[in-house]
Order: structure tokens, then sequence, then C-alpha cells
């Protein structure tokens, strides 16, 4: 499998765990819940905004942002469809890039203002793990938020094992195929 094979395959992961991740908060009831929704709203839209500098970064555009969140705090139905369209941007991108492509080193500026400089692969790898350091943080926090007080949501089960073996259920075969 090739890097960009790999990172695909990894950004539909990112795909289906943030979805999983944004209806458990979703869940969240907006008063009971009041601290552990806010936080997790803001550690979410922190992922939404990280990913768009990156994806600009990417493309050579400029992104706009002074911080790597906003100001205010999306609902989570926005949130859901802004982070469902970068995560189909991404898809889309590492499925097409290059390997020359993604050993190209890219100079940039942070947001504080510091300079940084990547390659095109590491500033995909980066964007997963980033985001899956942080559904951890919501994850802790709904775990938190459900022992006090039931959620009206699953809480997500966030591995790339589940994933596949979610969205390819044939995998519990372990390669053997189903007699008729």
């Amino acid at each position: 499998m090739g890097a960009n094979q790999l990172l695909s395959r990894m950004f539909h992961y990112q795909a289906w765990a943030n979805e999983e991740m944004l209806a458990a908060i979703g869940g969240l009831d907006p008063e009971r819940h009041a601290e552990e929704r806010r936080l997790t709203l803001r550690l979410m839209n922190h992922c939404l905004v990280v990913n768009q500098i990156f994806a600009a970064h990417l493309q050579g555009i400029r992104h706009g942002y002074a911080a790597d969140n906003t100001p205010g705090t999306p609902e989570p139905a926005e949130l859901r469809r802004e982070m469902a369209a970068l995560d189909c941007w991404y898809r889309d991108y590492a499925a097409a890039i290059t390997p020359a492509a993604l050993a190209q080193s890219i100079p940039f500026a942070f947001t504080d203002g510091d300079d940084g400089y990547m390659t095109r692969e590491e500033m995909l790898a980066h964007i997963v793990t980033h985001g899956g350091y942080h559904r951890g943080e919501v994850g802790r926090l709904l775990t938190q938020a459900a022992a006090r007080q039931p959620l009206n949501a699953e809480l997500p089960w966030d591995t790339y094992a589940v994933h596949l073996h979610r969205t390819e259920p044939a995998r519990r075969l372990q390669g053997e195929t189903q007699s008729a």
C-alpha cells in the first residue's frame, strides 16, 4: 500500500470518527451538560479550524485565521456540515496526490507568527493525528458527562480497527469466504 493510499484510508477513518463524535456531542443536553457541550464543541471546532488552515497551506492560499479557533462556538449541525465537507476534501486530496507531491516541502506561518516547514505528507499525517488527539479529549469529556447524567447518544468507539470492521464487516471473516 502506498503512502497516498494509506493516507486516503486514514481520511476515510477521520471522516467516520468525526461524524461519530459529533453525533455523540449532539446527545449532550444543552442545560444538563452545558459545560461539557461547550468544551466538546470548542475542541471539535479547533480541529476544523486547524484542518482549514492546513488545507490552505496545501493549496498555497491564505487561510485568513489569526488563531487556531474562532471566537464563537458553532452549533453541532453547522460543525457537522463544515467538518464533513472538509473531510471529503481531504479524502479526495489524499487519493489524488502523487508521491512526488507528497514529498514536496512547503514553508508556512503558524497563526502565532512562527515559521513552519513541512512536507505535504507530514501535513496530512498531522491532520489525522491532531484530530485523533482532540477526539480523545472529547471522548473523555463525553464519558464524564455520561457518568453524571445519561446522554441521548451512544458513546463513540474511536479507533481505526473499529472503523475498519464496521465499514468492512467481511473483515470479521478473517479472509475466509462464506459458504453458501
